[in-house]
């Protein structure tokens, strides 16, 4: 029996809302992608991620529609400058690709994991296995020109074993040496080190390209954190003579016309800011040497704060959309 009747829950209406807001964003952006790419191999890649965020679009909106939702405002064509030069190189924009895709997997995962509708499992159900399409296709491209980077290796190990000593979690001491990385904290360092490099190469394009001096100055705080925060990690995998992952120097060209709004760019840092907490978070549960989760914790703090601030530049700018909420009962009283 079909339950599309029952309205939607303030979980339902919570991730469509924000993901109306995440793939009009990811549309404009790729739209400029597809626009300048020159490569035909990562031209097909960008292609497939370019319908995939129009039907998402399209499809979220039909859904506002029928429940009588106002649909967010989001972004739109007025929010790129198609004619401007480009920003990113083509392997940047194959990196890119690969970004969306591993966002977008654990972003409609966790959406379909809350619907109770049928149709909105089906609609995160499909986006689901669009961008897990997406992500298939980029890393094929990107291992065929040699570009896809590989978390580090280690041997196999020969048997299994216990741990037995209260030792393996400490990792404060000076005058002790800590025991290696295990597989695990290999993984979350390597990934965190991947995401900061794009947003690294992210702000460098935006610092360099915005309108306002105050967004600039914004986008060049936000490059620094992120290259420190790479230095840190890799410091950690190079320690235990791991080699860190290192991505292409020239992912950013030298234009400083602008493209983007700053409105945009301003979201799009948001939700870096947003995933690399989600991440440190993460990786700090897994790890289990008290160093990397001391660390994990003072990069998350750092985050948090300059999150705020970029939170705070745009409700000042009249920029952030404001979320469905529950009604203010108190308000409600005091207004009879």
């Amino acid at each position: 029996m079909s339950n599309e009747k029952i309205d939607l829950t303030a979980s339902e209406l919570g991730s469509l809302w924000t993901s109306y807001l995440y793939d009009s964003m990811s549309l404009q952006f790729v739209r400029f992608m597809y626009e300048k790419v020159r490569d035909e191999e990562v031209k097909t890649v960008i292609y497939k991620a370019l319908k995939i965020a129009e039907q998402q679009v399209d499809h979220m909106e039909s859904i506002f529609q029928k429940e009588n939702l106002p649909t967010p405002y989001g972004f739109s064509e007025k929010d790129i400058e198609l004619q401007a030069p480009d920003l990113f190189t083509d392997i940047f924009k194959l990196t890119f690709m690969l970004h969306m895709g591993r966002v977008g997997m654990l972003v409609h995962s966790t959406n379909l994991s809350i619907a109770s509708r049928r149709d909105v499992q089906d609609y995160y159900g499909q986006a689901l296995n669009q961008v897990q399409d997406l992500y298939r296709t980029a890393s094929e491209v990107a291992l065929d020109k040699g570009v896809f980077l590989k978390k580090p290796y280690i041997p196999y190990p020969k048997q299994f074993s216990f741990i037995n000593d209260v030792g393996y979690l400490s990792g404060l001491n000076p005058l002790k040496k800590h025991r290696t990385l295990n597989a695990i904290e290999i993984t979350h360092l390597s990934l965190n080190i991947e995401t900061n490099q794009i947003g690294l190469m992210l702000m460098s394009s935006f610092m360099q390209s915005s309108r306002s001096k105050e967004v600039s100055q914004f986008m060049r705080r936000g490059k620094d954190i992120s290259k420190k925060h790479i230095q840190l990690l890799s410091e950690a995998l190079i320690n235990d003579d791991i080699q860190a992952p290192i991505s292409s120097d020239h992912a950013v060209t030298d234009s400083t016309i602008p493209v983007f709004s700053d409105r945009l760019m301003m979201f799009q840092v948001s939700l870096l800011t947003s995933a690399g907490l989600g991440n440190y978070a993460t990786a700090a549960a897994a790890s289990q040497r008290s160093d990397l989760v001391l660390n994990y914790e003072r990069l998350s703090l750092e985050v948090g704060r300059f999150g705020k601030d970029g939170v705070e530049l745009m409700i000042k700018n009249k920029w952030m959309e404001e979320p469905p909420a529950a009604p203010d009962r108190d308000q409600l009283g005091k207004e009879k």
